[in-house]
């Protein structure tokens, strides 16, 4: 591993953390016992190190979910897959990624570039999840989108509805997309 990927490693485990919005680079390099001119130094700008920060954090939820074994339905791989997206690493990874989103939303570099380069790995690993568990090759990417618009959805309900209520909903789109 070089040197530049595992600052990438260790920056996003410190974004992880502690979020995205507000970060700084001083403290971001004191809390990895390196300098803020390392970090320019091995990324330029504080922006390609925020990139890497959110590949890396993608590249970490991309292999979760392309480790899950196929499910035995297309609606059981709906819930699998809110149980892998609600599950604390990749959970983690989501909050970063709705952050990087709302930032994006403003039309913010680096967060429109790497938010959208994110969503077309990440619908590619739910379609070939779905297409995995059953779902047909050609309906697998609108499937992917749409569960992936719930799933980011639910996760900006959670903090105000409790989990069973979320989880009824899940279910109720795995039975609907089984038919």
């Amino acid at each position: 591993m070089s040197r530049r990927d595992e600052l990438a490693e260790r920056a996003t485990d410190h974004a992880l953390e502690h979020g995205l919005i507000g970060l700084s680079l001083r403290p971001l390099a004191a809390a990895m016992d390196t300098s803020d001119r390392m970090l320019i130094y091995h990324f330029g700008s504080k922006d390609e190190l925020v990139a890497a920060v959110l590949s890396t954090s993608n590249d970490r939820s991309m292999a979760i979910i392309s480790a899950m074994p196929p499910s035995a339905s297309v609606a059981q791989a709906v819930i699998d897959l809110w149980d892998t997206f609600t599950a604390q690493q990749v959970q983690r990874c989501q909050r970063m990624y709705v952050e990087a989103a709302a930032l994006g939303l403003f039309g913010r570099e680096p967060y429109v570039s790497s938010v959208r380069d994110s969503n077309l790995v990440w619908i590619a690993a739910i379609a070939g999840h779905l297409a995995a568990s059953g779902a047909a090759e050609q309906d697998a990417p609108r499937l992917a989108t749409l569960v992936d618009a719930t799933f980011n959805g639910l996760m900006l309900d959670r903090p105000l509805d409790g989990d069973a209520a979320l989880r009824q909903v899940v279910e109720d789109l795995a039975s609907a997309l089984a038919r």
